[in-house]
Order: structure tokens, then sequence, then C-alpha cells
């Protein structure tokens, strides 16, 4: 075993406390102790039987996609660019061209149109919107897939906490630890990196055990006593990490084994790729999967670069949710599409359009939120020079509003205090749900 399976899982392993792997010893040799797993299988136990456990997938669009490219357009307007608007599946509501698909599917599909934040930095927005909080310089907060981790345990043999073609704070663990970071991919049409044996059996066997008692050896040195070094979780991290390799559950990472026409419909892309893994891997028991569609900011040529970014993103996000309702998978799964802010109603000099955290859209599908719904409104014709950008939001709603939405709808007390390593505590989210979006 190398690379990233064998670091991914002593690491994890390396960060676990005595309190915790005592508080977990009872769970039994088929828990997942290590950050190849510990996501969301609580929700199984405590779900009546028979129920899917839900399961989210974060659609993340890293630059900052343009609301008026996309979900809320203003055609005609002083604001509106060339981007027209066409009609849905949801009667009286319209997105922009280039989105047919996911016009088709829009009844599936609800929209916060008013949503703010205070950070308009790449770094600092896609953190504020990935965790619920702003950035602190004394913490490091969880991101929603992790914090939905550390509430729910999983069993898979498989990562069930998984983040593919990653942008920023790819699904980091934060305050409450690495092993709750998501498992990084990229494009999955690649063969995942380390989890097949580059030696014999034999070998490979030898170097399970001989070599890793040098390794555990050398960790217990001068830092546990004798007694405590086996309490350590690098046994049962090591042995997680070769179920996951033996485990058939990884053929859910592969897309080559879906048909073409499977593939065709969700387009010939990375993003696209992901998506369809993202479909599988839900299928396989995986809960959280982030899917990253990279290169939305668009400073100058707005209308050219969005419009390419729209026409990755339409088949694929029409497909996942088509593919989620058929497998009858999308009342269990939340899908959440989401950038760090959104684009500025004024077009600058270079026809661009730059970073606009006063009222940009999410949406949100699935998994406990009413479809169909529209909340917030931005003006078309925005008073840009007088200050106060909010006031041509109706309904504004920050990003701790729809973490804490997200939340509800899997059952999470989002009041909930949750302990940093240093005793501090901490509310899960700081927000107010929606009540609007959620069933």
């Amino acid at each position: 075993m190398t690379g990233q399976t064998f670091e991914y899982a002593c690491r994890s392993a390396n960060r676990v406390s005595r309190r915790t792997l005592l508080q977990t010893a009872g769970c039994g040799a088929a828990s997942w102790l290590s950050g190849l797993s510990r996501v969301l299988a609580r929700d199984a136990e405590q779900a009546p039987r028979g129920e899917r456990p839900k399961s989210l997938i974060l659609l993340w669009m890293q630059g900052g996609p343009s609301q008026l490219e996309t979900f809320d357009p203003h055609p005609g307007s002083p604001i509106g660019g060339e981007t027209q608007a066409i009609a849905t599946a949801n009667p009286g509501v319209e997105i922009a061209s280039g989105l047919e698909q996911v016009a088709d599917v829009m009844d599936q599909i609800s929209l916060v149109r008013s949503v703010t934040s205070k950070e308009g930095d790449h770094e600092r927005a896609t953190y504020n919107t990935k965790t619920g909080f702003r950035p602190d310089p004394t913490l490091v907060h969880p991101s929603i897939g992790a914090v939905l981790c550390h509430q729910f345990q999983g069993g898979a043999k498989i990562p069930t906490h998984v983040t593919i073609s990653s942008g920023q704070f790819p699904g980091r663990g934060g305050y409450l630890g690495d092993q709750y970071d998501a498992f990084k991919i990229g494009d999955p049409q690649n063969p995942i990196p380390d989890v097949k044996a580059s030696v014999g059996e034999k070998r490979f066997q030898r170097r399970l055990t001989d070599l890793f008692n040098v390794v555990e050896a050398e960790f217990a040195r001068g830092r546990l006593r004798n007694a405590d070094a086996q309490k350590t979780l690098h046994r049962v991290s090591m042995r997680a990490a070769r179920t996951m390799m033996s485990s058939a559950q990884l053929k859910a990472f592969d897309v080559s084994h879906y048909s073409q026409a499977e593939r065709d419909a969700y387009g010939d892309s990375a993003f696209g790729r992901g998506c369809l893994a993202a479909r599988g891997l839900i299928e396989a028991g995986v809960r959280c999967v982030e899917v990253t569609l990279n290169g939305w900011d668009s400073h100058i040529n707005n209308h050219e670069l969005q419009a390419g970014w729209v026409a990755t993103l339409d088949p694929a996000y029409a497909a996942l949710l088509r593919d989620l309702k058929a497998r009858d998978l999308l009342d269990s799964t939340m899908v959440v599409w989401a950038g760090e802010f959104g684009r500025t109603p004024r077009i600058n000099l270079a026809e661009g359009r730059d970073h606009w955290p006063h009222g940009f859209t999410v949406a949100l599908s699935g998994g406990g939120i009413r479809p169909g719904v529209v909340y917030g409104e931005t003006a078309a014709d925005p008073k840009l020079d007088e200050g106060n950008p909010l006031q041509d939001v109706k309904q504004p709603r920050n990003i701790q509003d729809v973490h804490a939405t997200i939340l509800k709808a899997f059952g999470v007390d989002s009041e909930r205090m949750l302990d940093t390593p240093i005793g501090r505590p901490m509310a899960i989210s700081e927000g107010t749900p929606i009540t609007e979006l959620l069933l």
C-alpha cells in the first residue's frame, strides 16, 4: 500500500485523540474510525427500517457564476447583457438561455435568488459559502459535508465523503479533525491512484505486517506509553484502507463501465463525468459528494465565458436530477448548486462582470427540499450608486441561513454546540432555516 490510501489512513489515525477512540471503540470493527469513512450511517440507525439515509451532492461552481447568466436573468434591462430568458417546467419561472435541459427539470429545483454574504474575495468567500462561517484566524471551520459526516457515521467500504475535481477548501474537516476530510479524486475517467498493490500478494502482506510495525513503533516512541500505543487507530485505519483496496465498491469511482448513452447524457467533460460518478457513488453508499466546475471568474468577456461553462453545466446537472429521480434517489439525495458569490449587475469596461456577494443564487433539489420554490428577488434596475446594494434585494438571506436550511432538511439541529479541540463550544450553524424551502 502506497501513496494516498496509506497516507490518508495513517494521517487520520494520527489526529484522533484517545477520547475519540474510547467513544468509538464500542462501535465494533465494522465501523470506520479513520478518515476513509466516518460519515453518515447514524441516520441509517435512526431512520425507519427500509428508509434510505439522506445524501448530499454539492455542485460547486468555483470562480463565481453569474446569476444573470444562469438562474436570475433580467433580459432587456440595464443589467441584462446579452443573455435571454427561457421558459421552464416550473410555470412562470424563467432561467437563462443555454440551460434548456435544466429548464426541463426546473419543477424539481428551488431557487434562492437573494443570497448575500460579506465576502467578495475568492478564497474567503469560498470558505464562507462551504462552511457557513467567515474566516477566523483562530479556528478552521468544517465544511457542510464534514459536518454531516460528524453527525452521522457510515459503513461503506469506500470513502463516504468524496470530492471530485476539487477547487478551493475541498471538503475540509476543520476543527472536527481531518478524519472528516473528503477523499479527493480528479477526472473519473482516470484511475484512482494508490488503491491497488504495486507488488505481489506475499510481498504486500509482508509490508502490511513488518513495515507497518516499524511505522507504528516510531509513532509511539516518545509520544505514548507502551500501553497507550496499543490504543491508537493505526491498525484500525490500516484495516479500513485494506478493505477499501479490495472492495468491489471501488467500481463506483469508474465511469467507464456505463453505457456510451449514459455517458453522453452528462456531456463529454470532467464535470459531466464527475456528476455521473456522483450518482454511482450515492448508489454505492457514499453520503457526501462535491463535484467542481472551475472557471466562472469572468472579469473580462463575461458573456462568452459564462456561456461556455453553462454549456458544460446544462447536460450534467439535468441528467443528474433525471437519473436520481428515475432511480428513486432524489427524495433522499439533496443536490445543491452554488458558487462563492455572483457577478456584478453592471458590466465593466472589459465586457466583464466583477465579484458580487450582494444578491446571488443558490439552487437546491431533493432531500427534503420543497420543489419549485423561488425565494427572493433581485432588481432589474438596481440603484447601484446609492451605496446600499441590499436595497435592491427582496427577502435577503445570508449564507448561514442556507446552511441552516440544509441541516434542517437532514434533521440536524443547527443550534447544537460542538467542542473544538481546545474546548471552545461552537454552534453547528448560526443561521436561520428558510422554512419556505422545507417539506
